[in-house]
């Protein structure tokens, strides 16, 4: 739980490194690049444990990675509209998208403190983003983004279970490598930056972001629930306001006020997923209970 502590804080701050980064290279460039780091990175240390990866872990990480490829290509496209503070905000409600997919994909029953978070999200999500009566581009980008973050989110913690993590990783940062070079290609693809800062963006997202951050992330969803991952990685909008105050990005009241009901829904969400533990956790005799049980009756 604190390596995942830990990625989201690294996420967290790669709003402002990726809004840098994207004024200075193309969006999908930078996207095929990153990611081309990231997995020349695994490929490096572990090379073994990619060789064992067979047809169905490509399979899954492919799917995977279409996901992931375009969370990460929406959400950069949306930095070119909005603030990378307000980005956060929204890309957080992936959180309330976790559980609702859940129900809706997984036949699981959606309680009233799931819709209750809801509610409140999308309460939060008004204020920070409407304009009047509209909604920005870049707002409906992120939006997408985190509609994409959840799919990914619960097609990791179906598949990662009994797996290695490390493999999956791999084959999800292929396959978006792969994509989004292809799809740079008619522009004219150029996977070197053209200056320090855009190395730097790239790097640090590469090696940190998504090389090390989606290993901790596959490894902790074979230990925790896809609910919970998600809940845990709602801290990442908190870490990007507080580099936003440092980075001089402040929120109006009106958007502070919507991120605070954003952060109370995930929460309410939180709240939601401690008592859903609890009471399978009661429900579920332990060997202990089994035995003396047993011992009674006899």
């Amino acid at each position: 739980m604190v390596l995942l502590v830990g990625v989201t804080a690294v996420w967290g701050s790669t709003f402002f490194v990726i809004q840098e980064s994207t004024r200075r290279m193309p969006v999908i460039d930078f996207v095929a690049a990153r990611f081309t780091v990231g997995a020349l990175v695994l490929a490096v240390l572990r090379p073994r444990a990619l060789l064992s990866l067979n047809a169905a872990g490509w399979a899954r990480g492919l799917v995977l990675g279409l996901a992931l490829g375009a969370s990460y290509t929406l959400q950069v496209f949306g930095l070119q509209y909005t603030s990378a503070t307000v980005s956060a905000f929204v890309t957080g409600m992936f959180v309330v998208f976790t559980p609702l997919l859940s129900a809706l994909v997984l036949r699981q029953r959606i309680t009233s403190m799931t819709w209750a978070g809801t509610v409140l999200a999308l309460a939060g999500l008004g204020l920070l983003t409407l304009r009047g009566f509209s909604i920005g581009p870049g707002e409906l980008l992120t939006l997408g983004c985190a509609l994409c973050i959840a799919l990914q989110i619960l097609g990791t913690g179906a598949w990662a279970a009994g797996r290695d993590p490390y493999g999956l990783a791999f084959a999800q940062m292929v396959a978006v490598s792969v994509g989004a070079s292809c799809a740079a290609i008619p522009a004219g693809l150029d996977l070197v930056p053209p200056d320090s800062a855009s190395w730097f963006g790239v790097l640090w997202t590469g090696v940190l972001a998504t090389a090390a951050a989606l290993v901790i992330q596959t490894w902790a969803q074979t230990k925790l629930s896809a609910e919970r991952v998600a809940v845990i990685m709602t801290l990442e909008p908190a870490f990007a306001a507080l580099f936003g105050l440092s980075a001089g990005q402040l929120l109006s009241a009106q958007q502070a006020i919507g991120s605070v009901l954003v952060l109370v829904a995930m929460l309410v969400v939180e709240l939601r997923s401690d008592r859903s533990a609890d009471t399978e956790a009661a429900a579920t005799p332990t060997r202990d209970t089994k035995r003396a049980s047993s011992v009674t009756s006899s």
